[in-house]
């Protein structure tokens, strides 16, 4: 009679372990009723499954962060890279989850690198360098849309890195020296040209009035003597006499 009290025990104590389960805030439990699925996933909580008759399978809630491994790509204008990313996702039907697909995180894994290399090697590598929101938004677009029968939420993918092949940096390195020399000598002419307006409106004035330049000539010489602490000789032109003797007749 005792040893079948303790058989019964522990019978009960083994049925209660698989029986009672508890669920964390983030799981939920798919039921399977004879191997018919059961409508609504339970939890969170406490959670009665009695087996065999039923059996549960756990699917978390919470965001995965997944990081897609580096994928060899080559650009429209064929430039062989290689980019990596990272996909955000959660599970939103904890039955499709379960029941449309056997391993939905390989799923979404194989499905992320695939479409990876599908979208980034319709564009060109500079839409790749510069552009990356875009395309950011055109790849979460596409992986949701293939996730969801399988109850899979996409909410962002991030290319991370893009990795160019040595040739590859070295001559976009000449192409941005070659462009900031280029607008280097754009405003360098400017400047020379707007210089030369004003030099030519300067001269049309001095042409105007002959002893202006002849002052000017005379300020110039006083600001050198300013800056250098040095004797100045210089030849004195017969038309500065003439031009202040003009004045004084005048």
């Amino acid at each position: 009679m005792p040893i079948a009290l303790i058989a019964l025990g522990l019978v009960i104590v083994f049925l209660a372990t698989r029986w009672i389960n508890v669920l964390n805030e983030y799981e939920r439990g798919v039921i399977f009723r004879l191997g018919r699925l059961v409508p609504r996933a339970k939890g969170p909580g406490l959670v009665i499954v009695p087996y065999p008759i039923d059996k549960m399978v756990k699917i978390p809630l919470r965001t995965v962060v997944h990081d897609v491994p580096s994928q060899d790509v080559i650009t429209r204008d064929n430039v062989s890279v290689k980019v990596n990313a990272v996909v955000y996702f959660r599970v939103v039907d904890p039955a499709k989850s379960v029941v449309e697909v056997e391993n939905y995180l390989f799923a979404t894994s194989q499905m992320a690198q695939t479409t990876l290399r599908s979208v980034l090697g319709q564009a060109d590598l500079d839409e790749l360098l510069s552009e990356r929101e875009k395309l950011n938004d055109q790849l979460q677009s596409i992986i949701d849309a293939h996730t969801d029968p399988w109850g899979i939420k996409v909410s962002s993918v991030e290319v991370k890195h893009v990795d160019l092949p040595q040739e590859m940096q070295r001559a976009m390195a000449k192409q941005a020296e070659a462009e900031r020399e280029k607008r280097a000598k754009i405003i360098h002419a400017d400047g020379e040209l707007e210089a030369s307006k004003a030099l030519a409106e300067a001269a049309r004035a001095f042409a105007a009035n002959p002893a202006t330049l002849q002052l000017r000539y005379l300020q110039t010489l006083t600001e050198i003597s300013a800056e250098h602490n040095s004797t100045i000789v210089f030849p004195l032109p017969i038309d500065i006499l003439s031009a202040f003797k003009r004045g004084e007749e005048s």
